[in-house]
Protein backbone atom coordinates (compact mmCIF):
# COMPACT_ATOMS: atom_id res chain seq x y z
CA UNK A 1 0.00 0.00 0.00
CA UNK A 2 1.13 3.56 -0.81
CA UNK A 3 0.88 5.73 2.20
CA UNK A 4 1.48 8.75 -0.47
CA UNK A 5 -1.66 7.69 -2.21
CA UNK A 6 -3.54 7.48 0.69
CA UNK A 7 -2.62 10.60 2.55
CA UNK A 8 -3.98 12.27 -0.86
CA UNK A 9 -7.35 10.42 -0.62
CA UNK A 10 -7.44 10.41 3.17
CA UNK A 11 -11.40 11.57 3.45
CA UNK A 12 -12.46 8.45 1.40
CA UNK A 13 -10.37 6.23 3.04
CA UNK A 14 -11.51 7.02 6.16
CA UNK A 15 -14.27 4.93 5.99
CA UNK A 16 -12.43 1.62 5.63
CA UNK A 17 -10.45 2.68 8.80
CA UNK A 18 -13.33 3.45 10.83
CA UNK A 19 -14.88 -0.24 9.79
CA UNK A 20 -11.56 -1.73 10.81
CA UNK A 21 -11.18 0.38 13.89
CA UNK A 22 -14.56 2.03 15.59
CA UNK A 23 -13.03 2.87 18.66
CA UNK A 24 -11.02 6.00 16.55
CA UNK A 25 -12.94 8.46 16.77
CA UNK A 26 -13.29 11.92 13.47
CA UNK A 27 -11.20 13.47 15.57
CA UNK A 28 -8.25 11.00 15.57
CA UNK A 29 -8.75 10.67 11.64
CA UNK A 30 -8.34 14.23 11.47
CA UNK A 31 -5.16 13.91 13.13
CA UNK A 32 -3.81 10.63 11.87
CA UNK A 33 -4.70 12.33 8.31
CA UNK A 34 -3.10 9.30 6.00
CA UNK A 35 0.17 9.16 8.39
CA UNK A 36 0.80 5.40 8.98
CA UNK A 37 3.00 6.10 12.09
CA UNK A 38 -0.02 8.22 13.34
CA UNK A 39 -2.70 5.41 12.46
CA UNK A 40 -0.07 3.26 14.70
CA UNK A 41 -0.08 5.61 17.25
CA UNK A 42 -4.17 6.05 17.86
CA UNK A 43 -4.39 2.26 17.25
CA UNK A 44 -1.70 2.19 20.77
CA UNK A 45 -4.02 4.33 22.89
CA UNK A 46 -7.15 3.47 22.29
CA UNK A 47 -7.31 -0.08 21.61
CA UNK A 48 -3.94 -0.87 24.55
CA UNK A 49 -1.76 -2.50 21.82
CA UNK A 50 1.47 -2.71 21.91
CA UNK A 51 3.36 -1.38 19.29
CA UNK A 52 4.37 -4.44 17.47
CA UNK A 53 0.85 -5.50 17.61
CA UNK A 54 -0.10 -2.38 16.63
CA UNK A 55 2.18 -2.49 13.36
CA UNK A 56 0.92 -6.24 12.62
CA UNK A 57 -2.62 -4.98 12.60
CA UNK A 58 -1.93 -2.01 10.79
CA UNK A 59 0.43 -4.17 8.21
CA UNK A 60 -3.07 -6.93 8.48
CA UNK A 61 -5.43 -3.88 7.11
CA UNK A 62 -3.26 -2.96 4.30
CA UNK A 63 -3.05 -6.43 2.52
CA UNK A 64 -6.57 -6.13 3.42
CA UNK A 65 -7.14 -3.04 1.60
CA UNK A 66 -4.87 -3.82 -1.24
CA UNK A 67 -7.10 -7.45 -1.99
CA UNK A 68 -10.22 -5.08 -2.01
CA UNK A 69 -7.80 -2.59 -4.25
CA UNK A 70 -7.76 -5.56 -6.93
CA UNK A 71 -10.89 -6.26 -6.58
CA UNK A 72 -12.39 -2.99 -7.37
CA UNK A 73 -9.94 -2.89 -10.40
CA UNK A 74 -11.22 -6.09 -12.19
CA UNK A 75 -13.39 -5.01 -14.52
CA UNK A 76 -16.14 -6.70 -13.63
CA UNK A 77 -16.18 -4.72 -10.44
CA UNK A 78 -15.19 -1.17 -12.85
CA UNK A 79 -18.40 -1.94 -14.59
CA UNK A 80 -20.42 -2.66 -11.88
CA UNK A 81 -19.52 0.86 -10.33
CA UNK A 82 -20.09 2.48 -13.53
CA UNK A 83 -23.89 1.95 -13.49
Amino acid sequence: MNWDTVQGQWKQFTGKVKTQWGKLTDNDLTIINGKRDQLVGKIQEKYGYAKDKAEEAVAEFEKTCEACDAADATPAARAMSAK
